[in-house]
């Protein structure tokens, strides 16, 4: 089974589903081209393939550890992806592929985009947050101390290949976590991906026990960014709503030290927004209660713990979304009918708070 959907707009690509990943990689190669494989711990085989499958169309593949998740997403680890490129004399005319998940790409994504002024990036996602979020739409950064996301670049990739074999081999919890940015799309855009996940979610939560669901949520949510991305590549307008549950997620995992999962941090994001868009009067009290539901089904987590306001309150503070001292939310008005508010009362943000994190 193989899906493949089209990302439009100024630079178009393919992100293609299929067992066949790593062939339509051997096109991206040349006889002397340098191509460096950015790739994270644990995913040596596969780097070693990618490799192979280069070096046989007479690339010159160069291999580039770097650390599992967030902590890829540093400075320091980027400096080395520089050394390592300037070291090699990449030029503008090669290639860099990042292997992993969505800190991988992101950060194998800005490497690119960062060396002189711009490099061909090819992202092979191996887990479900990657391959439906991170790996799609150009988006590339590291973190800081000050934020998740803070420093980075739109740089979209030239392809994006996933075998669904890799995210199939993910522990149980990353790809239950991976879910939360599939659900998310259901709610902004395509509902039929919430009534998938309802009516069997152990199916939804085991790629293996059904992988033509697998591929159908995959694709779906693919779809949903691509639509997005291809209208409005640099978050101007209509993409913000891809940050849906975003804001107190990204406060989530600062205070944590990215120490959550992101999909577990965008999953009580989710939960915390549908509380404050319903506080406001935007969303009915079914609609903001499905939320939890189909979350609890899949085993994601819909509540936080009390005691850090003050700190979560600090950290949306510097949200990507927030202008000046004006904080902004991605909300629904109803099924698939995202919107904005702007400025909620304080007291609307501390009780939302209150009802995650009930104490």
């Amino acid at each position: 089974m193989s899906r493949t959907i089209q990302v439009g707009g100024a630079a178009p690509y393919a992100v293609h589903l299929g067992p066949d990943a790593l062939v339509r990689l051997g096109r991206h190669a040349a006889p002397g081209r340098r191509v460096l494989v950015v790739h994270q711990t644990g995913r040596e085989d596969l780097a070693r393939e990618a490799a192979d499958v280069l070096a046989a169309a007479g690339a010159a593949p160069v291999l580039a550890p770097v650390p599992d998740a967030e902590s890829a997403k540093t400075v320091p680890v980027l400096a080395g992806l520089w050394t390592l490129l300037g070291q090699q004399g990449f030029t503008r005319s090669d290639l860099v592929v990042g292997i992993g998940g969505g800190a991988t790409t992101d950060l194998a994504g800005f490497a690119a985009a960062s060396w002189l002024r711009g490099v061909e990036v090819v992202q092979l996602p191996t887990s479900l947050l990657g391959v439906v979020d991170a790996a799609v739409g150009g988006k590339t950064g590291i973190n800081t101390a000050e934020g998740k996301n803070l420093v980075g670049a739109f740089h979209p990739p030239v392809e994006v290949l996933c075998d669904p074999g890799w995210t199939a081999t993910q522990p149980r919890a990353d790809y239950v976590s991976g879910l939360a940015e599939v659900i998310k799309c259901g709610f902004v855009a395509d509902p039929t991906i919430l009534d998938l996940v309802e009516h069997d979610p152990g199916a939804a939560t085991d790629p293996r026990r059904d992988p033509g669901l697998a591929l159908d949520l995959v694709a779906r949510a693919v779809q949903v960014k691509a639509d997005v991305v291809a209208a409005d590549l640099t978050e101007s307008s209509l993409r913000e709503i891809l940050n849906y549950g975003h804001t107190f997620a990204h406060a989530v995992e600062q205070v944590e030290g990215y120490t959550w999962r992101h999909g577990d941090a965008v999953a009580v994001g989710l939960v915390y927004v549908a509380e404050l868009a319903h506080r406001a009067g935007l969303l009915d009290a079914a609609l903001r209660d499905r939320h939890r539901q189909v979350l609890d089904a899949v085993g994601l987590p819909t509540a936080y713990r009390p005691g850090r306001w003050e700190e979560l309150r600090t950290a949306m503070g510097r949200d990507k979304k927030t202008r000046g001292s004006t904080l902004r939310f991605v909300v629904l008005e109803g099924l698939a009918r995202p919107g904005r508010l702007e400025g909620p009362s304080e007291e609307d943000l501390r009780a939302a708070y209150a009802a995650v994190a009930p104490g």
